[in-house]
């Protein structure tokens, strides 16, 4: 049984890493993956089967459904203040002439937004916006792979901002506030050493505006003061919800849908006066058929998978194998970081969240937040790694290729740079 699970995963991780060659969408590869590790399992399992399968299902979709219904909530969110045209109160405000520092101004409102939002919703409003304000080709995909690493790392030390520091956060694996101050300062060094370097490589260089507007359809008409008030509304949901966390000890998807409903309320006061086609543009309702369900549908099944293994004991033995031939804590969670640049980088986390017992390395470890830096921003290494990175490569054309011999090189610095940074200061200032 052993070696069938772990055959069959391996060869679902292989399938979703080729997901492009195969053309093969990954989601389809998870959800087959999960349900024949699940059948081999409950078939070739001795003892109570029935009894023992429903009870270690029950607690997966415990898990599962955490992570699932925090990220519909937040995902909704987002739609909800872009149906608004709600960023154009950040986007507006980028305005200058010089390729440098229009770069530099793009990096950091990238970084920081991602960390409020998410790095996959920062990724789509940027890449919008580089195709309204650059006419060179070579301009826009130079920026867009820059957005993938800022975004990347802006998302990595926010419990909010990536999935895979979500992940960590909603299985307890670390603290809002723990994250934020630990992971903060590698990924600004993770982010401005690509920044950098790419910035100096253009000083001088004047912005070339497109000739025609290339930029995406506009949403409904919304008035400014509407913009304001779901704009900062739904900010002000998403950064209260670890506050919420804190307070209760509540899981953070109920803070997501308590604010949720408060939007909904919002929007429905907001909108009363119009007629129904505008209401029907402008709702919450069509906020929530505007999210990405392929991408929840594919973490349903990647973690669904990863319980297989968890349960038939192989994580926990590969965890054990690793620490016996690597030795070192930051030797593991940089390479599972390198990983996930080849693997999307939620199955690698999801995996990780498995392996490592909490008796062994408790809650706001070493371990763990190191893992949320590199997850986040080992990703960006190739644009297949991460979900920021695949959302620009549709948008913007990027050519795999392309992205290795331009983007690649100065994402691995970074994440390099990030990762000593982080080594350091932890053994200056967190070690006890």
């Amino acid at each position: 049984m052993i070696v069938a699970l772990s055959l069959i995963f391996l060869l679902s991780y292989a399938a979703i890493a080729l997901e492009h060659p195969l053309h093969v969408n990954k989601t389809a590869t998870a959800l087959i993956g999960a349900g024949l590790l699940w059948t081999i399992y409950v078939l070739f399992s001795g003892g109570d089967i029935h009894t023992m399968v429903h009870d270690e299902l029950g607690h997966t979709l415990i898990e599962v459904g955490q992570i699932v219904f925090f990220l519909m909530g937040a995902m909704t969110i987002v739609e909800l203040i872009d149906i608004h045209n709600g960023f154009d109160i950040i986007t507006s405000r980028i305005k200058t002439r010089k390729t440098s520092t229009l770069l530099i101004q793009l990096g950091v409102a990238t970084f920081f937004l991602s960390a409020v939002l998410d790095n996959l919703a920062t990724t789509i409003v940027m890449c919008s916006l580089l195709k309204k304000i650059l006419g060179k080709k070579e301009d826009r995909l130079l920026f867009a792979g820059l957005v993938v690493i800022t975004a990347n790392a802006g998302g990595a030390w926010s419990p909010i901002g990536d999935v895979t520091t979500t992940m960590l956060w909603v299985a307890d694996k670390i603290s809002a506030v723990t994250v934020i101050y630990q992971v903060f300062i590698p990924s600004v060094v993770a982010a401005v050493v690509p920044l950098a370097f790419v910035s100096n490589s253009v000083r001088g260089q004047i912005v070339e505006a497109p000739k025609t507007d290339v930029g995406v359809a506009r949403h409904a008409q919304t008035s400014e003061s509407e913009r304001n008030i779901i704009f900062i509304a739904g900010i002000g949901v998403l950064v209260a919800v670890p506050v919420f966390k804190m307070i209760t000890h509540l899981p953070p998807f109920l803070g997501v849908m308590f604010g949720l409903g408060f939007l909904w309320l919002t929007t429905d006061l907001l909108h009363k006066n119009k007629s129904q086609k505008e209401k029907d543009q402008l709702g919450l309702a069509h906020a929530l058929a505007k999210i990405d369900l392929s991408s929840i549908v594919f973490f349903i099944g990647i973690l669904l998978a990863v319980a297989t293994l968890e349960h038939s004991k192989i994580l926990p033995t590969v965890a054990q194998w690793l620490a016996d031939t690597l030795g070192s804590v930051e030797l593991i969670i940089g390479l599972i970081g390198l990983m996930s640049s080849l693997v999307d980088n939620v199955p690698m986390v999801a995996a990780s969240i498995k392996m490592f017992p909490m008796d062994v390395n408790p809650k706001d470890s070493f371990l763990w937040q190191f893992l949320a830096f590199c997850a986040g921003t080992g990703g960006s290494i190739l644009i297949i790694g991460s979900a920021a990175g695949l959302a620009a490569m549709g948008i913007m054309r990027i050519n795999f290729f392309w992205y290795v011999k331009k983007i690649s090189l100065l994402a691995l610095v970074g994440y390099i740079s990030g990762a000593i940074i982080f080594v350091i200061q932890h053994k200056l200032l967190f070690a006890s």
